[in-house]
């Protein structure tokens, strides 16, 4: 039984992180999804390359091979590309389609199994665990970027600033 909701978790939990790139993502241009501040930080495009690479390398055959494939080369994640709005959505699509098909997929006493990651074992409620702290980190990157890039034109995501009251009043009634 705590299986089936930590699986049911896991996959809400996850669900809303993908909400929050999504409404960002559609706030910004191609332009906007390349800018890098200034230094080396990574642009949304790079951290969606990153992710999406991570997604399908550690989601595809989860249960039966290695979550790190010898066709990915997570260097490239990492280099500046012109990719068009449009194929900025379609990576990110296809790293998020995986993982939560995959996840989706499991039953309650997989979670109990050892899969390899990088040769290393971990059972899979760990290798969950994994994800559930790497995708908000880096959707947590991506929405900043967003909120710097946007400035004063941002649409919050979740609270407005100031409308906390009323967030409240809402929820818990007048």
């Amino acid at each position: 039984m705590i299986a089936k909701i930590f699986l049911d978790s896991a996959i809400k939990r996850l669900s809303y992180y993908k909400e929050l790139g999504d409404k960002t993502l559609a706030q910004l241009t191609a332009e906007q999804l390349h800018w890098q501040p200034a230094g080396e930080p990574n642009s949304i495009y790079l951290i969606i390359k990153h992710l999406s690479g991570n997604m399908l390398s550690r989601w595809t055959n989860f249960l039966t091979t290695d979550g790190e494939k010898p066709w990915r080369n997570r260097d490239t994640e990492f280099e500046e590309g012109n990719a068009s709005h449009e194929e900025v959505l379609e990576t990110w699509e296809a790293g998020w389609e995986c993982m939560m098909d995959t996840l989706e997929s499991l039953q309650p006493e997989d979670l109990e199994k050892t899969v390899m990651i990088r040769n290393e074992p971990h059972i899979v409620l760990d290798a969950i665990n994994r994800q559930l702290s790497h995708v908000p980190y880096h959707v947590g990157q991506i929405v900043y970027i967003g909120k710097m890039i946007q400035k004063e034109n941002w649409h919050s995501l979740s609270i407005p600033r100031g409308k906390s009251q009323d967030f409240n009043k809402e929820k818990f009634g007048k």
